[in-house]
C-alpha cells in the first residue's frame, strides 16, 4: 500500500504571488497619495512671522485645496497662494508658496487709518492680528476676481498694502488644520 503524499503548494509560486500583491498595495497607496496631495489636500510649512499670532514659524498645516473650486474665498479666510506677477518680478518664484489671511473681496472698498482696517467705511474687527497696523493706506476698491490680503503680523508683513491685488486664480487652497507642533494642533 502506498500513501501518497498530499499537494505540497509550490513556495516559489506563493512567494511571487505575495510579492505581486504587495507591490500592488504600494503602488495603490502611492498613486492616491500622489493625487490627494495634487488635488484635495498637502502639507504646508510656515517660514516666517507674518501671520503671527495666529500661525507662528515652524507650524505646519494641511492645505484644503478643493473648496475653492465651488465658492470663492471669504473675508477672514486664511489663504495660501502663489506670489502675483509684482512679486514674481521682484525675485520670488512662482512655486513659492504665500500665506495671507483675506481681508476685502472683489468689490469692496479697504482702507487703513489710524490703526483700524476699515472695509466700505466700516471698521474691522481684529481680534487675532498681533498689534494694529503702523501705517496708512487710502480707501482703494479690490477689483472683481481678485483679494486684498494681510498677514495677521500687520507691521512685519509683505502683503497686498505693499504690493497690491492677489488674482484669486493663484490661491493654491485654504489653511484649515495645524497639525505640528502637537500643543497647538487644531483648526486654523
Amino acid at each position: 500500500m502506498s500513501l501518497t503524499e498530499p499537494n505540497k503548494p509550490d513556495n516559489r509560486a506563493s512567494f511571487w504571488h505575495t510579492t505581486k500583491e504587495n507591490g500592488t498595495t504600494v503602488l495603490i497607496a502611492l498613486v492616491l497619495a500622489f493625487l490627494i496631495r495634487v488635488f484635495i489636500a498637502e502639507p504646508r510649512y510656515i517660514p516666517s512671522e507674518s501671520m503671527f499670532p495666529t500661525l507662528e514659524t515652524g507650524d505646519r498645516l494641511v492645505v484644503e485645496k478643493v473648496g475653492y473650486k465651488f465658492h470663492a474665498p471669504d473675508r477672514g479666510d486664511v489663504v495660501v497662494f502663489q506670489p502675483p506677477n509684482k512679486l514674481r518680478i521682484l525675485g520670488y518664484e512662482k512655486n513659492q508658496a504665500f500665506i495671507k489671511r483675506a481681508i476685502a473681496t472683489g468689490g469692496e472698498t479697504v482702507a487703513v487709518k489710524d490703526g483700524v482696517v476699515y472695509i466700505n467705511a466700516r471698521p474691522l474687527v481684529e481680534d487675532y492680528i498681533a498689534a494694529p497696523p503702523e501705517y496708512e493706506l487710502p480707501p482703494i476698491t479690490v477689483p472683481e476676481g481678485q483679494l486684498f490680503v494681510m498677514g495677521d503680523n500687520r507691521n512685519n508683513s509683505n502683503d497686498s498694502h505693499v504690493w497690491g491685488f492677489l488674482p484669486t486664480e493663484n490661491i493654491i487652497g485654504h489653511a484649515v488644520f495645524r497639525f505640528w507642533p502637537l500643543e497647538r494642533i487644531g483648526t486654523v
